[in-house]
């Protein structure tokens, strides 16, 4: 009887692995999927206990399904924590980009400029962006290092503001179906072509009822185009690459930024006002494949839930 009940509880540990790595794999996450498939590197990592268990035991067929299971866990995450050989050209302009998620524009401002300072950051998006975040940021001195800018600040999370140390042409800012601005301008560094920026921030899907604005929001930014100026699509997507609709975006033509240098792996929003659980990755720099990606640094942001992602990128010279 015992060694029966034991049996039975290891095929409930595995069975439910298998089922969230097949779902996975077919891009079929739905309703309540949504939200928890953004912590499938945490399931990954405990995919190993049922196989080492089994394998304790001699139960040879749940092992046998254990493993399988972790492997393709394994080829699903492990990736992330991998250096890219392709991350596109090394050699050309070199710009860094910057995304902070600013929590309703309570992040601290002074933090950000000297995060801009000290990493030599060209190109700063930022979302949840208040008037009183326009403010503070310009009192910690942002417009002395970045004095471009495409502005709309709103109360709440709506807010997206994109600053540049070059000029922005085509500037303007858009509203996504879940009513969050997106900021964009086009920039042209000496000795490159022309690059399009834009803050993303599609909807979060934290209820069921928004589920549909987080696809449709996902559905309509921005694809990489070949036929058009290159793009740099950076912000808080409230998304993972265990989503299928933002590898969908990326696979128009981006490189996720973080995933290529070996720090996809690392949290960017958590832990949510202080409750245990585990930070998860959906900020991102999405660089069109025309451009490289030579490096990415995360950093905690006093006063926000979110932390800044900042990219060194490459392009080609023009």
């Amino acid at each position: 009887m015992r060694r029966t009940l034991w049996l039975v509880l290891l095929w409930l540990l595995v069975l439910p692995g298998v089922a969230w790595v097949a779902l996975r794999l077919a891009g079929a996450e739905r309703g309540p999927l949504v939200p928890l498939f953004a912590f499938t590197p945490y399931v990954a990592a405990w995919s190993v206990v049922p196989v080492l268990l089994a394998l304790a035991t001699r139960r040879w067929l749940v092992a046998a399904v254990a493993a399988i299971t972790a492997t393709l866990f394994v080829v699903t995450v492990l990736p992330r924590a991998l250096t890219d050989n392709d991350r596109g050209p090394q050699t050309g302009v070199t710009i860094h980009v910057m995304t902070q998620n600013m929590l309703f524009g309570n992040a601290d401002a002074a933090q950000i400029v000297q995060d801009v300072r000290d990493h030599d950051v060209s190109v700063l998006a930022l979302q949840e962006f208040s008037p009183q975040a326009v403010s503070n940021l310009e009192k910690a001195g942002l417009g002395r290092l970045l004095p471009y800018s495409s502005l709309g600040a709103e109360w709440g999370a709506s807010g997206s503001g994109l600053y540049s140390r070059f000029p922005l042409t085509a500037a303007g800012v858009e509203r996504n179906g879940a009513g969050f601005n997106q900021a964009h301008g086009t920039i042209q560094p000496a000795g490159a072509g022309p690059v399009v920026i834009e803050s993303a921030h599609p909807a979060a899907p934290s209820a069921l009822s928004v589920l549909d604005d987080w696809f449709s929001d996902l559905a309509a930014e921005p694809r990489a185009d070949a036929r058009g100026p290159a793009r740099i699509l950076l912000g808080d997507f409230n998304s993972t690459l265990d989503h299928q609709p933002l590898r969908k975006l990326i696979n128009s033509g981006y490189r996720d930024a973080a995933a290529v240098t070996g720090k996809g792996l690392i949290g960017t929003w958590g832990p949510y006002d202080g409750d245990p659980i585990p930070p998860v990755t959906i900020d991102h720099v999405l660089v069109d494949k025309r451009l490289g990606v030579a490096d990415v640094s995360v950093h905690t942001t006093r006063n926000s839930d979110h932390r800044a992602v900042i990219a060194e990128v490459v392009l080609p010279v023009s």
